[in-house]
C-alpha cells in the first residue's frame, strides 16, 4: 500500500480511521459512551491488528445522533434503538423512491 492509497481511504466514510480516544474527543463524549453504544449494537467498531477499536466517520455520525438523544435524557439503549429505527426508515424510503422511479420509467417506456 502506498501513501496515496492511505490518503484515498480517508475520504471513505466506512474506513475505520479513528481510535476510541480520538472518536470520543471528536464527539465530545467519553470512551465509555462509545463502548455503551457498541454493547447496544448500534455500531460495531473494527479492530486493529492489536485489537484496538477503530471507528469510521459513518459510525461517528451514528454515535453522534445517539449522543444527541442521550443529551435529551433518553436512556442509551433507547437512544440506540431509535437511531436504528431511523436508519431503517431512511433505507426503506430510499428503496421506495427507487421502486417508484423504476415503475415510472417502465410506465413511460423509457
Amino acid at each position: 500500500m502506498t501513501a496515496n492509497d492511505s490518503f484515498d481511504r480517508l475520504d471513505d466514510d466506512d474506513y475505520p480511521a479513528y481510535t476510541i480516544g480520538r472518536a470520543a474527543e471528536l464527539l465530545g463524549t467519553t470512551q465509555g459512551f462509545l463502548r455503551a453504544v457498541g454493547e447496544a449494537r448500534l455500531i460495531t467498531p473494527l479492530r486493529s491488528e492489536g485489537g484496538h477499536r477503530r471507528y469510521s466517520r459513518y459510525q461517528l455520525r451514528i454515535a453522534a445522533r445517539a449522543r444527541e438523544l442521550v443529551d435529551q435524557s433518553t436512556p442509551v439503549e433507547a437512544a440506540c434503538r431509535i437511531v436504528i429505527l431511523e436508519d431503517q426508515l431512511e433505507e426503506a424510503r430510499r428503496i421506495n423512491a427507487e421502486y417508484r422511479r423504476t415503475a415510472s420509467q417502465s410506465a413511460t417506456g423509457d
